[in-house]
């Protein structure tokens, strides 16, 4: 076993104040009184895995939760091509994932210290986890999820993935075809169409750039005769008219030199004065300049306002700016094409589609020799399952049967039939009514899987209600020998399970301050015996023997 789950960080999460659990390889389960916060735990896994979260899951008077998982393996450098394409620190050793909510609603969640994407999250989950609940046994009624589980079994993803490319292809290429060959007075009026569209974009001469620059002369332009009236009036104050400013101002020049005559220490004050006289005349010929420098061209002005108007009639038919109404132009033209010439792209689409559904035949044949292979051994190892975990005479088969046309999936559709007693037909699984016949028989195929997939972490929760008795030790045992091969942890009911594990840990509920707190803790020796006797339903005498024995047989 080479990736393992060591590390599961809690905080303000429900009745979880703050947890930091350290979890060994193996077989570890997880017990405790009903309401204790046993599902917390997986709830936190759940969040970690990508699930959905509800702001409701952070503790009262929080405002934030945080659950924290810390993963190590070399084998989890094999996700790292996969997180480097998602901008993700890349894995040496250690895989570290952490998710937080907010009461504000801001959720945030990270790999490797990197921030994330729920998708990615999920994705990087998949590849280590596969959590299963008490409610999960409803997807195995999905006759999609059952050929999901066949082709895990027959590790045929590779091939679906051929499958499904070739699949996809054929299907635009078909679209393609259909959307050409279409009835001829539809065909005529849509080349119609086309031709006066292609006509009015390609006489407008249009260059991806102009636009911003003949919006910009339009409004110089049309503001020219404003500008000058502006221009001409302040150089005609300053100085143009009998009553200008610097006619004014050489008054009170001639003034100020008066004054410099008799007091000397004026000087500097006439000197001032005879610059900004200077400096007034400088602005008052720069108006003029600036007043001359405007052609008012009417022809010009509007030449650009039309210009400005056509651009505006295109970005309405065809496209925000004028770069979009260029490539509804060139698409247009494309499509015109493709009409005008369409018998000639027919028969080319035509023998695509030949060739891309040779193609995807090829990739569904071997697709289905796999499963086709696949299916009886399938069948063989969960029929074992099922004698281990008590049936002793059940039938299972995965039955594989051919589909009426190619889907999304393949060529074939697979139904697993189960009976549960000797001399009783199969029947599909959907037709099984009790809830104990369902847990178990997802235990035996998830058994199956297991041996064949390279997820290292197995959950399951309370995979094991409506069992008891033998069966109660049978299913530990399986889980047992599931373990050998796999990390798991199971929170369980039944005292023959939780006997079995090689890590056995209790949460416990208890009020403090006014609050209620969820604790989780390991138990060896006396104090794991006595929660075994809690869960055989006592801690009398005959309980604790009985729990002792339950412990010496593991």
């Amino acid at each position: 076993m080479s990736t393992v789950l060591n590390l599961l960080r809690i905080k303000n999460l429900a009745l979880v104040e703050e947890l930091d659990w350290q979890i060994a390889p193996g077989f570890t389960v997880i017990t405790g009184e009903t309401g204790a916060g046993k599902s917390i735990i997986i709830g936190a896994l759940q969040l970690l895995l990508g699930e959905r979260a509800e702001k409701s899951l952070i503790r009262t008077g929080a405002e934030t939760c945080t659950a924290e998982a810390v993963f190590t393996g070399k084998e989890l450098q094999k996700l790292n091509p996969q997180l480097i394409e998602a901008g993700i620190e890349p894995c040496a050793e250690d895989l570290i994932i952490k998710r937080t909510l907010s009461t504000t609603g801001a959720n945030r969640q990270f790999i490797n210290g990197s921030p994330t994407t729920l998708s990615i999250l999920k994705a990087v989950g998949d590849a280590l986890v596969d959590l299963h609940g008490p409610h999960d046994h409803q997807s195995l009624l999905s006759s999609d999820k059952q050929l999901d589980l066949l082709d895990s079994f027959a590790r045929a993803q590779e091939q679906l993935d051929e499958y499904k490319k070739h699949f996809r292809e054929l299907q635009t290429l078909t679209a393609e075809h259909a959307a050409l060959n279409t009835a001829e007075t539809a065909r005529e009026q849509e080349l119609d169409l086309l031709r006066r569209q292609i006509t009015e974009i390609n006489s407008a001469n249009l260059v991806a750039d102009e636009e911003e620059e003949i919006e910009n002369r339009y409004k110089l332009s049309s503001s020219s005769k404003r500008l000058i009236e502006l221009a001409s009036a302040a150089a005609n104050k300053l100085s143009e008219a009998d009553d200008s400013i610097l006619s004014q101002l050489a008054e009170t020049q001639r003034l100020l030199r008066e004054l410099e005559k008799i007091d000397t220490s004026a000087s500097q004050l006439a000197s001032e004065h005879a610059a900004a006289v200077v400096q007034l005349s400088e602005i008052a010929r720069s108006l003029s300049d600036y007043a001359e420098k405007f052609d008012l061209d009417p022809e010009q002005l509007a030449a650009l306002e039309q210009r400005v108007s056509l651009f505006e009639t295109l970005k309405r038919k065809y496209g925000g700016s004028i770069v979009e109404v260029i490539g509804f132009g060139e698409r247009a033209s494309e499509r015109m094409r493709k009409i005008e010439g369409r018998d000639e792209e027919l028969e080319r689409l035509s023998k695509e589609i030949e060739k891309v559904r040779g193609q995807m035949d090829r990739a569904g044949g071997a697709l289905r020799k796999l499963r086709a292979k696949a299916a009886p051994k399938l069948s063989e190892t969960v029929r074992k399952n099922l004698r281990d975990l008590g049936f002793r005479q059940s039938e299972f088969e995965a039955r594989l049967t051919p589909v009426e046309e190619p889907n999304a999936s393949g060529f074939d559709s697979v139904e697993l039939l189960f009976s549960a007693n000797p001399g009783e037909p199969l029947k599909p699984l959907r037709l099984i009514a009790s809830s104990g016949e369902i847990s178990r028989l997802m235990l035996a195929i998830k058994s199956a899987l297991a041996a064949h997939d390279s997820i290292p972490l197995l959950i399951f929760d309370e995979i094991d209600t409506n069992v008891g008795g033998e069966v109660a030790h049978a299913v530990g045992g399986k889980m047992q020998t599931l373990a050998e091969d796999h990390q798991l942890i199971c929170i369980s009911h039944l005292a023959p399970v939780a006997a079995r594990a090689s890590s056995h840990f209790v949460v416990t509920k208890e009020v403090s301050r006014g609050r209620t707190f969820s604790n989780l803790r390991e138990v060896t020796g006396k104090a794991r015996q006595a929660e075994i006797a809690r869960m055989l339903g006592g801690k009398s005498d005959s309980a604790m023997q009985l729990a002792a024995s339950l412990l010496e047989e593991k």
